[in-house]
Formats: C-alpha cells, structure tokens, sequence
C-alpha cells in the first residue's frame, strides 16, 4: 500500500489545532520566531503528544509583526542564532515532555528564500546541525535545501503543499496574487491524491508538473484545515493511500 505523511504548521494561534492534531501524522510547531511562546508550544506538543503526532520545529525570520512572511529579513550570524535559538527552545520543551523533536521544516519568507538561495540554504542546515545532527530538514524537493542537506549528509525530507496553487517551475504561486491558497476540498482533495500516487499536479498555468514528495503539508491558519484535513485523510484511503509519519 501507497503511504504518505501530513504534516500541517501549528501553534500559530489557530482555533483548530487540536482537532487537526488529531487527524495528521506529524507536525511543526512555531517557536518563537514568527509565532508562538513557551505555553503555546508545551500545550501543542502536549496536545500531538496525545495523538502520536511526530513533532518538528517550525522557525522563521525573526519577524512577529510580519508573521515571518516578509523575505530577508535578517540575514548572517544574527538569523543563525536566531534560528539555533527556536529550535532549541522547542526541543527543551519537548524535552520537560519526555520527547523528542523528529525535524526541522523553516517558515514563511524563510522556507521560500532557502528553497533558492544555496548560501541561504547552507545557514539553516548548519543552523539545524548546530542543535542536532539527526533532525531531518523538511523543504521543497530539488530546492537548494535538500542540495545542502544532501552535502552534510542530513536527512531530509521532501514537502508538497495541497493547499497551495504551484508555478510551472515548482514554486508556489504568491500568496499576494489571487488563487495562491487553495479554498476548495475537492480541489485539495484532488491534489493530494494526485501528489500521493503520481508525484505531480496541476500548475497555476494548467500544465502537469512532477513534484514528488515524502510529505504533505495542510497549513493550521487556512480556513476549515481541520475539515479539509479530515476530508484528504478519507479520500487518500479510498485511494489506497495510508498516512503515518516518517520517523
């Protein structure tokens, strides 16, 4: 049988989390960056914790007021201890829980820029290193993440979006230009299940394009996520597709 991870961003402050915790098999909980504080990320890992959610860091550019969605925001040393500093934070609490944190999967401007830029790329890998050789980096396949990931032999795992809208070159399409967040389930849906046992979907432009991935990603602030959560998981099991984490 076909299986897949789905994976979903949490701690953010949205309403649904604990309910989408209880429908994917792993997920990224902010730290600090973008969003999130030391209650926020106890109560959530406490929460995936329940449900046998494996549990990653989710950083970004320091960058609260911007959500971690404003590119380049800080760059150098300062981003790297930055980002050595979330994680961390994270695995200490997840530590106080008797557990372990699984990956890393960057935020944002953060995921977008490192997915282009090599040099980018290199800092969050050894940003990552620094706390933990064994984490698994979770990023876009083909990108300069897993390029870097790859040439510090660290695992990694390669992420699609089923509720984003994909240029023809495999990037995603702008969240500042209309259609970037897909709103409707059967698209979604349809989505999914063409990512789980094709490798590939429809781009903005209407041509296919291959994008093969180890995980799907649902983001915890898109409306519905939880009922749209619910209704992949059911389609991809009626397609023959199993969920459950890559540890």
């Amino acid at each position: 049988m076909t299986a897949i991870d789905l994976n979903a961003d949490v701690g953010e402050g949205d309403a649904c989390d604990v309910e989408l915790l209880s429908i994917v098999s792993s997920c990224n909980i902010a730290c600090g960056g973008h969003a999130g504080d030391a209650a926020s990320m106890a109560e959530t890992i406490r929460t995936a914790m329940a449900n046998s959610v494996a549990i990653g860091a989710h950083p970004s550019y320091p960058d609260r007021e911007g959500f971690g969605r404003r590119s380049g925001y800080v760059t150098g040393d300062v981003l790297s201890e930055s980002l050595r500093e979330q994680i961390q934070a994270l695995r200490t609490v997840a530590h106080a829980h008797g557990t372990e944190l699984s990956h890393v999967k960057p935020h944002g401007a953060l995921y977008n820029d490192a997915a282009a830029d090599r040099t980018l790329a290199e800092l969050v890998v050894q940003a990552v290193a620094g706390v933990h050789s064994d984490f698994a980096l979770v990023g876009p396949p083909g990108s300069k993440l897993s390029e870097a990931a790859a040439d510090c032999h660290m695992p990694y795992v390669a992420e699609a979006f089923i509720d984003r809208a994909y240029c023809i070159d495999g990037s995603l399409v702008p969240r500042s230009e209309h259609g970037a967040v897909h709103i409707d389930i059967e698209n979604i849906a349809a989505q999914a299940v063409s990512l789980a046992l094709r490798g590939e979907l429809v781009c903005q432009s209407g041509q296919v394009i291959e994008i093969v991935a180890d995980t799907l990603c649902i983001h915890g602030d898109t409306d519905g996520a939880a009922g749209i959560a619910r209704a992949v998981v059911e389609v991809l099991r009626e397609n023959g597709v199993a969920i459950h984490a890559r540890r």
